[in-house]
């Protein structure tokens, strides 16, 4: 008698229970994940400096710049001695201040002008330094309620102006150059204008001799600027106020040499609004 035939049922793997869909997909994607990694990584480690330079400038030019500074420096880590990566040092500093990097680009442009001290593009560095330093333009809202940024502490636009300053000093004929001295005479009103308005507090405060040294220092570091005059009027106001009553008039007499009744009531819009 032949046995009876049986008939093994089929156990599935995964337990016909709909909550656990979910967990099956996380899964399965993130398996997806994984190999999509693996395949990245094993295309990097065959990558030539070639490869990997064309990658980062494509990047910059799609402007997804934080992916393209981290595209040259795997270009300096793994070809350090390349042309290629000879080049990404002056285009990383881009990369970097694009992607509001700060720290890093001066990092980088600090770097290549201290090891690279007679390159042919040098200039860059010095620019792109600049730059970074470069007091920020008013937002939005700055201009709409008409902020007045001269009261704004200049807490970079000196390093600025010395990035800018060594620039035209030492490449005065570099395509940066124009640029650069059109930026430091904005970055000098800029400093002026704060010299007042800290000479300003200090009148209203009843430190006369301070606001003088402020007033001072704005006509012998910053002649020829719009605070100039401003600097003048104050200096008059503090010597009346300290009972200095020739040196006031000696300053009313400058004042009086050099502007008109109209040029000193003039109320055009400040330095930084036309910038």
């Amino acid at each position: 008698m032949s046995p009876a035939s049986t008939t093994v049922p089929c156990v599935p793997i995964f337990p016909p229970d709909r909550r656990s869909l979910p967990r099956l997909l996380v899964l399965l994607a993130l398996c997806a994940a994984l190999d999509a990694c693996h395949h990245t990584k094993k295309e990097d480690l065959n990558a030539t400096a070639t490869t990997i330079y064309s990658r980062a400038h494509k990047q910059i030019l799609d402007g997804t710049f934080e992916q393209a500074a981290k595209s040259y420096e795997s270009l300096e880590a793994r070809f350090p001695f390349s042309n290629e990566a000879r080049q990404g040092r002056l285009d990383i500093m881009y990369a970097y201040y694009r992607a509001h990097m700060k720290e890093q680009a001066i990092d980088a442009a600090d770097t290549f002008i201290r090891e690279n001290p007679t390159h042919s593009r040098v200039d860059y560095a010095y620019y792109i330094k600049g730059l970074v330093y470069f007091e920020r333009s008013p937002n939005l809202f700055e201009k709409m309620f008409s902020v007045d940024m001269s009261q704004r502490p200049p807490s970079d636009a000196r390093k600025s102006f010395e990035a800018f300053f060594r620039l035209v000093q030492l490449f005065p004929q570099s395509d940066y150059a124009p640029d650069a001295r059109q930026r430091m005479i904005y970055l000098r009103n800029r400093l002026a204008e704060y010299e007042i308005h800290v000479a300003r507090y200090y009148v209203a405060r009843g430190a006369y001799v301070a606001a003088l040294n402020r007033c001072k220092s704005v006509l012998e570091m910053y002649d020829g600027s719009p605070s100039e005059r401003d600097a003048l009027v104050l200096s008059a106001e503090a010597y009346r106020k300290l009972g200095m009553s020739d040196l006031a008039e000696q300053t009313d007499k400058v004042l009086a040499a050099n502007y008109s009744p109209a040029d000193l009531q003039s109320t055009e819009k400040r330095w930084w609004q036309r910038w």
